[in-house]
């Protein structure tokens, strides 16, 4: 028996359960319900969080940097690193060789949060119900999109 290929969905006919764009929005919203009680205990913002976890992976960061990994522009970024900075979650400096640039550290309590949130992503592993190797295809798949999406668009 041949494998039937996927019908192909044309705006006109498409039903909201057949966008991807739905998919992917309704699905982002998912994983933030299961993050929300780790926001919560941390009193992050998603974002935070993803600035949180930046860092950690690699710390002294400008801005700029910073914003490119993140998919967010300065004006956007700079109110939420200071807010992240009152917080104690993190350092601001001007970079002595340059001062146009702002570099950014984790303080000990962003690594302490950030290592709290290990188990969050265990958690959010566990309610996909996917191996884990499922899981990190699914990753790659939409990082794939991502990239596929952003070269169309430059």
């Amino acid at each position: 028996m041949a494998r039937e290929r996927p019908k192909a969905i044309s705006g006109e006919a498409a039903k909201l359960s057949e966008f991807l764009c739905f998919a992917i929005y309704s699905a982002n919203l998912a994983v933030n319900r299961v993050f929300k009680p780790l926001l919560d205990e941390l009193g992050l913002t998603y974002p935070q969080y993803l600035v949180l976890a930046a860092l950690y992976e690699e710390g002294n960061q400008t801005v700029g940097s910073l914003g490119d990994k993140l998919f967010l522009d300065s004006s956007t970024l700079t109110p939420l690193l200071k807010r992240m900075e009152r917080a104690g979650y993190l350092d601001r400096q001007r970079d002595p060789r340059d001062e146009r640039q702002v570099r950014i550290r984790l303080t000990r309590r962003g690594r302490t949060a950030r290592e709290k949130s290990f188990a969050f992503l265990d958690r959010l592993v566990t309610a996909s119900t996917l191996a884990p190797a499922a899981y990190q295809e699914l990753v790659e798949g939409v990082v794939k999109l991502r990239q596929n999406l952003l070269r169309a668009t430059a």
